[in-house]
Order: structure tokens, then C-alpha cells, then sequence
């Protein structure tokens, strides 16, 4: 890695300070608004005192203004105390982030299975344009458009309880996983995969595609691939070789916001499929008003989406060398 390459990850890394913290001051505030705390449920306890929900408010610093309490959360959190998630009786740290490896590798997969079919058919849509392979590639990226990611969901999950599939229809693990194999536990795992991260890079892939399409088009009409072919190169070189490189740049650029993209659409298909990951996480924080959990979800959906941008632009640099980041 060059040094200016380094430099912009340095200052990418300093800039990401002010957006994470005011991303987390916009999620105090507006847990705020809901009335009502953690402690508002309870109260319908008759064995529960109102002057010992009012000690654990003062204790927690729930009693006071959501600025004060913003504060507070800054400074514990510099020193490693992300806090205490009352919904589940346990560390913040540790809630987020077992749930966020799950959220992680479920996008991770996601995005390969995107990427791996919009990038090929993107090409194949742009060099056969207005023949019967772009017009089937078109019906299904619109297919994919149209459809909501929780409906998509909940049919595949139908189609499988009804037609007893071998795939699982929720969860992340079987019941008996810790007493499979190595090979079993990986087997298993992938099953569960399949609906929740065919349905999330369903939508990502669409617009993917129709992206990949139109950079084509365009880099086919220049004036370089036209020298190429005049050249009597072969159109399966001017494509691959000269073609993809110049077209699949845009792609990259927009690989930070496709991350974001996945992170959003996987919550609610996580809560649909049953998968334990940030989605459902974030939901039981925001239901219970816990804002100590939700502060701690928006901190990893933020850092996740903030290196899919620096890892973005580390990509473009590498990969067309024209570009110099800055």
C-alpha cells in the first residue's frame, strides 16, 4: 500500500469520528421522543414499588435530559463500557456483537451472490442488447425490484413448509448442531443460509444488474473499443479484456452503499426468517426503548458501513490505476 493510499486511510479513519458520533446522538434523541423508558413496562408490576423504578432511573441516568445522558454514554464508551442492555440482562458489547457477526456473514454471502450473477449478466444483457437474453435478464431484474424482500421472504418460507423441502424454514442452526461434525455444523449452517441471503441480494442484485448493463453499453460505444475492434480483435477480448475493467468501476464505487443497502434490507428478513442477527436485535431495543442497545447496534451498522466505503475506494485505486485517491 503506497503512503498516500495510507494517508487516505488515516484521515478516512479520523473523519469516521464526528459521523459516529453524531449518528449516535441522532439515536439518543430519538429513542427520546417515544414515551416512556425501559422501566414504563415495569410499572404494570404491582410487586415492583414506583420509588424503586424511580432508583434504578437514577442509577442508570435514565432520569436525566437525553443530552446529559449522551454524555455520559460517550464517556463510558471511550473507556470501553458500552453499557447495560435491561431488555436482555446482559453487557451491550456482548449482545451486539455475537448478533453482528451473524448480520455480517449473512451480508457477506449476500453480496457475493449478487455480485456474482449481476456482474455476468450485466455483460451478457449489454452484448446481446435487445435480444431475448437482455429482454430475460430485464424481466428479472424488474422481478427483483417489484417484489419486497419480508414478502419474498415469507413465501419461500411457505413454499417450504408446504412442499417439506429440505431446507430449514427459520433459524440460523438446527437443534443438534453442536452435535454435528465439523463438516455437519458448516452443512447446516448453509442451509440455513440459503432463503435469508437469496432473498436480501435478490433486490441488490436487480439493481446491480441494470447497472452493470448500462456502464457496458456506454464503454461499448467509445471511441477505444471501436479502435479495438477495427484492431480485428476478437469481441470476446474487447469485452473481457478492454471493456469490463473501464465499466466495472462504477460498480465499485457504489460497493459501500450496496453494504448499506444489505444491512437495511436484512433486518426485516432476519425477523422473517428467524435469523439472530442486528435486525431482530435492533427491534427488541427500539420496542423496549432501550437506548443503550440501540446505541450499540447503530455503532456497528455505522462502522460496517463506513469501511464498505473505505474498502470501496482502496479497490478503485488498486484496480484502475488512473485513478489517484485523494
Amino acid at each position: 500500500m503506497s503512503l498516500s493510499l495510507l494517508r487516505v486511510v488515516g484521515r478516512r479513519l479520523l473523519n469516521a469520528v464526528p459521523i459516529l458520533v453524531v449518528t449516535l446522538a441522532g439515536g439518543f434523541w430519538l429513542i427520546q421522543l417515544a414515551p416512556g423508558d425501559v422501566y414504563t413496562e415495569f410499572a404494570l408490576n404491582p410487586d415492583i414499588r414506583p420509588e424503586d423504578l424511580e432508583r434504578f432511573r437514577a442509577n442508570f441516568g435514565l432520569d436525566q435530559p437525553w443530552y446529559v445522558q449522551f454524555g455520559r454514554y460517550l464517556w463510558n464508551a471511550a473507556r470501553g463500557d458500552f453499557g447495560y442492555s435491561q431488555t436482555f440482562k446482559a453487557p451491550v458489547f456482548v449482545l451486539v456483537q455475537q448478533r453482528a457477526a451473524n448480520t455480517l456473514l449473512l451480508a457477506v454471502v449476500s453480496l457475493l451472490l449478487a455480485w456474482g450473477f449481476s456482474v455476468p449478466a450485466g455483460i451478457a444483457a449489454a452484448a446481446r442488447q435487445y435480444r431475448w437474453q437482455d429482454q430475460s435478464i430485464a424481466v428479472l431484474a424488474f422481478f427483483g425490484l417489484s417484489i419486497p424482500n419480508f414478502f419474498l421472504a415469507s413465501v419461500l418460507l411457505y413454499a417450504i413448509s408446504a412442499t417439506g423441502s429440505w431446507l430449514p424454514i427459520g433459524g440460523m442452526t438446527s437443534i443438534d448442531h453442536d452435535q454435528l461434525s465439523t463438516f455437519g455444523k458448516a452443512w447446516d449452517l448453509a442451509k440455513h443460509l440459503v432463503v435469508p441471503a437469496l432473498v436480501i441480494s435478490t433486490a441488490i442484485t436487480a439493481s446491480l444488474t441494470r447497472i452493470m448493463r448500462a456502464n457496458m453499453l456506454e464503454v461499448l460505444g467509445a471511441q477505444f473499443i471501436t479502435t479495438a475492434r477495427a484492431k480485428g480483435l476478437a469481441e470476446r477480448v474487447v469485452i473481457l479484456k478492454h471493456a469490463l475493467r473501464n465499466a466495472v468501476n462504477p460498480m465499485i464505487t457504489i460497493l459501500g452503499f450496496t453494504i448499506g443497502d444489505i444491512l437495511g434490507g436484512a433486518a426485516l428478513v432476519e425477523i422473517v426468517t428467524g435469523w439472530p442477527g442486528l435486525g431482530k436485535l435492533i427491534l427488541a431495543a427500539v420496542l423496549n426503548q432501550d437506548p443503550y442497545l440501540v446505541s450499540g447496534s447503530l455503532i456497528y451498522g455505522v462502522i460496517l458501513l463506513m469501511l464498505g466505503n473505505l474498502i470501496a475506494d482502496i479497490l478503485l485505486a488498486v484496480i484502475d490505476p488512473r485513478i489517484r485517491v485523494t
